[in-house]
């Protein structure tokens, strides 16, 4: 009889069932009396409590029977601080981080930088010994901000890899674009077409790889539109390139946008939500972090 594989946490977490509807500040009171109200703040400010799997920092969420709060025991995550990397969650098989823009996810044969893979290396090989490694399993542009996970060993890393589509159950981006949308909602399909610096679309198969990107309206204001990507396949460049094709440019993209249209100093694009069942215990795991305060910012009403 083959012997389940279980993941064990490399990080400590105190978990508690929720057996009755109530917020999450009152849940936390009552499961830790002896806690102030100001140290259960500190904890959630912190973002180390977890509303099943996802970081959650609202005192007022309203939590239902059967949810799992964890607060993670370890703070500092091994003592791991990195301004442009901050570490989600982390198992014995794998790491989901938040990655902020301006970082690569991996090295490429013309650019030998720190990346997010190098800084996780350097983390893992101080915790977990000389041996210890990320495996790439998928990427996020250098411009991108958001959630992405990678492997602890390479079993994980090709069973994420061949079965991507059954495992990944839920990719969201959220994205600020030029002028305002015609539609609430719609689906970009076409072709496209790696042309090394330049992705190429074409509304027929042309040989390129079928990308479909799924989208909704969410506000729109002064010009620009807040809209929620939903990625049916993960190309290079897919979301930038299908908002070019709908004539309404991520901002912030000098590539398949406006060269001068960049108030805020960056590619207005951001992984927010990853959902997938865990490659080795088949447990749904549900990561979402907020939109950016700076995105939000531009759609205020003046």
């Amino acid at each position: 009889m083959k012997e389940k594989r279980t993941a064990k946490a490399q990080a400590k977490y105190t978990d508690y069932v929720v057996k009755e509807p109530m917020g999450l500040m009152e849940f936390l009171s009552a499961m830790m009396p002896q806690a102030s109200r100001t140290k259960l703040k500190t904890l959630l400010s912190k973002r180390v409590v977890f509303v099943d799997h996802v970081i959650t920092t609202r005192y007022d969420f309203p939590l239902q029977p059967g949810m799992k709060v964890q607060i993670s025991r370890e703070k500092g995550k091994h003592d791991f601080h990195n301004k442009l990397l901050k570490i989600v969650y982390e198992d014995a098989y794998l790491i989901v981080v938040e990655k902020m823009q301006g970082l690569l996810s991996v090295s490429t044969e013309r650019q030998k930088e720190r990346t997010a893979c190098t800084i996780l290396n350097e983390y893992l090989k101080r915790s977990m010994g000389h041996l210890s490694r990320v495996y790439v399993v998928h990427r996020l542009d250098r411009d991108t901000s958001g959630l992405m996970m990678f492997a602890k060993d390479e079993k994980t890393q090709h069973t994420l890899r061949d079965n991507w589509h059954e495992i990944v159950y839920d990719r969201r981006y959220v994205a600020v674009v030029a002028g305002e949308m015609e539609k609430n909602a719609g689906t970009v399909h076409s072709w496209l077409t790696d042309r090394v610096l330049y992705v190429h679309s074409s509304p027929v198969d042309d040989g390129g790889k079928e990308s479909v990107t799924h989208y909704r309206t969410i506000k729109r204001a002064n010009g620009y539109s807040l809209v929620e990507l939903h990625l049916e396949t993960g190309r290079k460049n897919q979301i930038r390139v299908h908002m070019q094709d709908l004539g309404h440019p991520v901002i912030g993209d000098g590539r398949y946008g406006f060269e001068d249209l960049n108030p805020i100093g960056r590619l207005a694009l951001h992984a927010f939500k990853l959902c997938f069942y865990h490659p080795v215990t088949g447990e749904r795991m549900e990561f979402e972090t907020p939109y950016p305060a700076e995105f939000k910012n531009l759609l205020i009403k003046r």
